[in-house]
């Protein structure tokens, strides 16, 4: 596209109708409510092990690897949700899929309430990580096309707030009926039974909700997309964005293919999907999900009782919804790019501050688990507020539309194996390391991070999907990722 061509979205952007307020306000932050019903499932799926692990481990005889196979199968098969989820969300549409998955998190949940086993519990997992996976990729797809720019950032972000809602919920339902009926037999059966409550409640909304517009778009059926639009935007507004998006789709069609060949062709398409990659694997080797899935264990580690550390483990839940609910007010304020470099450097500096700590109190001194659990904390709420967001909104807005689905799933795929394999060996990279060399190992991949994050990642605040698009098809967007880096 050419440079008057490029301008000329820019100027479409900018003559948008305002967004102004009505009933179809309403209506899109009600179809965003049941869309991230999927990450408040995601969130209480893969948080419900940190505390369920323990009487099961009783219950079901598993030993350290048995115990990490049951936590990370989950996460591998999460990895090839995200794969398919984002095919298949490229060909049935976003709305389809994501009612399909609240199919699998029903039958997932009721098959590891009935788990007799080890071999059935990992069944169950899997089950449970094909639909989070997939509603990993799909679900922020869905809502940041359903977006208007100017929200967008705080739109798309509140899937992962709901994700860390879903995760604080765990905890507080583990520590409750912990505490409460832990000396009974079978007692995370009931913690694992609660998630189905929320899958029941997804199935039942997504059949009420529209499909993506933008998909529709690239379907070539327009008038569909247009009367989804006029439910969530004023008929003016959706007028102007069905145009937009119909021109920019007619001249992309002969550039971006939505397939596997687009990754042979266009040497941009595949610089931006290593990027996205990138922004994944670094997001996980932050080590945030091994606090979230074996936080209780590090906290025991730190010094306190099985029972204290249950309860204890509510304060990092807190702090992650605290920290997403304000990086939603900073998706609107602040650049990408800016964002990712202030998280990175808080929690590199969390890890090794952790680390020094293990050290300078060594176990049996008596404020060593306050202090650890006061730094896991701070990086949990660094984590929460500069990162999650940040990241999962980007990968949500620098594909093209042709392939976005299959883009975000070859990026997730890669962030879910990282996941996957950090909650197979964590347990044993503790037991080997204690939480002194753990932390440290994290702090040093924390600064390789930051190195790629400055060099790397792009910046896509305050303009439209479509103007994205056309500057990583043409690779403009390392242009302007080059003026960010400046202004970093």
């Amino acid at each position: 596209m050419s440079t008057a061509e490029t301008s000329d979205l820019a100027r479409e952007r900018t003559a948008l109708p305002p967004l102004g307020s009505g009933p179809f306000r309403r209506r899109l932050h009600a179809v965003a409510l049941i869309a991230t019903l999927g990450g408040l499932l995601f969130g209480y799926d893969t948080g419900v092990i940190n505390g369920a692990l323990e009487p099961m481990k009783t219950d079901l005889g598993l030993t350290a690897f048995t115990e990490g196979v049951v936590t990370s199968s989950l996460l591998f098969a999460a990895a090839v949700g995200a794969m398919i989820g984002g095919r298949l969300a490229d060909r049935i549409g976003r709305r389809r899929t994501i009612v399909m998955l609240a199919v699998l998190f029903l039958i997932g949940a009721l098959t590891c309430v009935v788990a007799p086993g080890f071999g059935i519990m990992v069944l169950g997992r899997v089950v449970l990580g094909l639909a989070v996976g997939s509603a990993s990729t799909v679900v922020p797809v869905y809502l940041a096309e359903l977006a208007p720019y100017e929200i967008r950032g705080s739109l798309a972000g509140r899937n992962e707030l709901m994700i860390v809602i879903g995760q604080l919920a765990a905890f507080v339902i583990n520590a409750i009926i912990g505490n409460v009926w832990g000396e009974h037999d079978g007692v995370w059966r009931i913690m694992l039974a609660v998630a189905a409550l929320p899958a029941i409640c997804l199935l039942v909304g997504m059949t009420r909700v529209p499909e993506s517009p933008r998909w529709l778009i690239s379907q070539g059926r327009p008038d569909e997309a247009y009367e989804v639009l006029a439910t969530i935007r004023s008929q003016q507004r959706a007028r102007a964005e069905v145009d937009m998006v119909t021109e920019l789709a007619e001249m992309e069609k002969n550039r971006v293919h939505g397939s596997w060949s687009a990754l042979r062709d266009s040497r941009w398409v595949r610089r931006i999907i290593l990027v996205g990659i990138g922004l994944g694997v670094a997001q996980q080797l932050t080590g945030i999900n091994s606090i979230m899935y074996y936080g209780q264990s590090v906290l025991k580690d730190a010094g306190f009782a099985s029972n204290a550390a249950l309860i204890a483990n509510i304060a990092p839940g807190i702090i992650a919804v605290v920290g997403s609910a304000t990086a939603l007010w900073l998706a609107q304020r602040m650049n990408r790019r800016t964002t990712l470099l202030i998280g990175y450097s808080l929690t590199t500096v969390c890890h090794f501050l952790i680390g020094f700590a293990s050290i300078l109190l060594p176990p049996g001194n008596p404020a060593r688990p306050y202090v650890i659990l006061t730094l896991v904390v701070l990086f949990v709420g660094s984590m929460q507020t500069f990162l999650n967001v940040a990241t999962w909104v980007l990968l949500s807005e620098i594909f093209p539309l042709q392939i976005r689905g299959l883009a975000i799933g070859i990026s997730v795929f890669c962030l879910w194996m990282t996941n996957a394999f950090l909650g197979l060996f964590f347990p044993t990279l503790v037991n080997a390391m204690g939480i002194t060399g753990t932390f440290f190992m994290f702090g040093v991949v924390g600064i390789f991070a930051l190195v790629f994050v400055y060099t790397q990642a792009p910046e896509t605040r305050g303009r439209t999907l479509e103007e994205v698009e056309d500057d990583v098809t043409t690779g403009a967007i390392y242009t302007h990722h080059l003026r960010a880096k400046s202004d970093a």
